[in-house]
């Protein structure tokens, strides 16, 4: 029986280890091609590079966020919860911050879009207000 407990216990920290080490790699590779994709949306003046960066990032921190609740199945002392628990409030912070921007910037684009939109099916060119004044 205390064989059993033993390879369990091997098995469940072998695979936490794997998934974590996983889930650590998706969110590195979301953030960097997001980043890519933030550098070129910009080089292309797209209104909407600083939504789909967040965006990015916070699918990146969803991961990586992911990843550390994993790690708690797997510590063994108080000091490693403490630190896990840090690094989880932290990153949880970070989430909400940057949902709470994607938030604010869905805000903004919609209300330049429905602008242009507005604009167009007057037929005034853009910008059109701004060289009568």
């Amino acid at each position: 029986m205390e064989q059993f407990a033993a390879f369990m216990e091997e098995l469940l920290n072998s695979l936490v280890n794997t998934a974590i080490h996983l889930f650590e790699l998706v969110g590195v590779v979301v953030l960097i091609v997001a980043g890519v994709c933030g550098v070129v949306n910009y080089i292309r003046q797209d209104p909407m590079v600083r939504l789909k960066l967040a965006q990015g990032m916070a699918l990146c921190l969803e991961f990586k966020l992911g990843s550390e609740i994993l790690r708690t199945v797997v510590v063994r002392d108080l000091k490693e919860i403490a630190i896990v628990g840090a690094i989880i409030a932290l990153r949880a912070a970070l989430t909400f911050l940057i949902h709470w921007e994607i938030k604010n910037e869905k805000g903004e684009s919609e209300a330049i879009l429905e602008e242009k939109e507005r604009r167009k099916s007057l037929g005034e060119k853009p910008h059109q207000e701004e060289t009568h004044k």
